[in-house]
This record gives C-alpha cells, sequence and structure tokens, in this order.
C-alpha cells in the first residue's frame, strides 16, 4: 500500500469520517489506520474480499469527493503554515507587544481545539 495514499485517507478520515456510514468508517479504518488486509476484514466480518474492496474504493471516492467540494483538510493545513509565518514574524517585529503575541497564540490555537 502506497504510504502517501495512506496518509491521506487517514487524514481525509479525521475530517469526513462523521459522513460516513458507520460499516465505511469501519473497513476503511481497519484498512488503512490499522493495516489490515482485504482478506482479513472479509473474514472478520464474513463478507467476500471483493464485497470489503468495493467499499474501501467507493469509500475512498466519498473522502475524496467530500474534499474535492469543502477542502476542509487543505485550508486546515494552509492556516496551520500562515499561522506559523504570522507568529514568526510577530515575534521578530515585534517582541514587546504580548496583547499581540497572546492574540498569535490563541489564532493558532483555534484549529488545534478538538
Amino acid at each position: 500500500m502506497e504510504i502517501q495514499k495512506t496518509n491521506e485517507m487517514n487524514t481525509l478520515l479525521i475530517f469526513y469520517g462523521d459522513l460516513l456510514t458507520e460499516k465505511q468508517r469501519v473497513y476503511i479504518e481497519l484498512y488503512y489506520a490499522e493495516d489490515f488486509s482485504l482478506g482479513e476484514i472479509a473474514e472478520h466480518f464474513d463478507v467476500s474480499r471483493q464485497a470489503v474492496y468495493d467499499n474501501i474504493r467507493r469509500t475512498e471516492k466519498s473522502l475524496l469527493k467530500y474534499e474535492n467540494h469543502l477542502h476542509l483538510a487543505r485550508d486546515y493545513y494552509a492556516r496551520g503554515a500562515v499561522g506559523e509565518k504570522m507568529a514568526s514574524y510577530v515575534a521578530k517585529k515585534y517582541p514587546n507587544d504580548t496583547q499581540l503575541a497572546d492574540y498569535m497564540k490563541q489564532f493558532i490555537a483555534i484549529d488545534n481545539r478538538d
């Protein structure tokens, strides 16, 4: 399994997992996050390997469709990168401005809430 695709699917699962059915979420979590094989998943749920394969492929398409429409993952990482640049700039240009430093900490913390 390709590591880049695994990382992408795990990331999309974090953002869009709640939009999936329980079965879709479980199958794709087992396949990508837990590194189960198609055969292991099929055996565990007493279904065919082909059924697991089809479910995972449909789920991948759904996750990619959600991201293509909503851009939650892309925007999350973009905000993080800009936030880090802003924090660095503020620290260098305004080292004595504690109010601004506090605002920057609050801004960066927004995306780190659960």
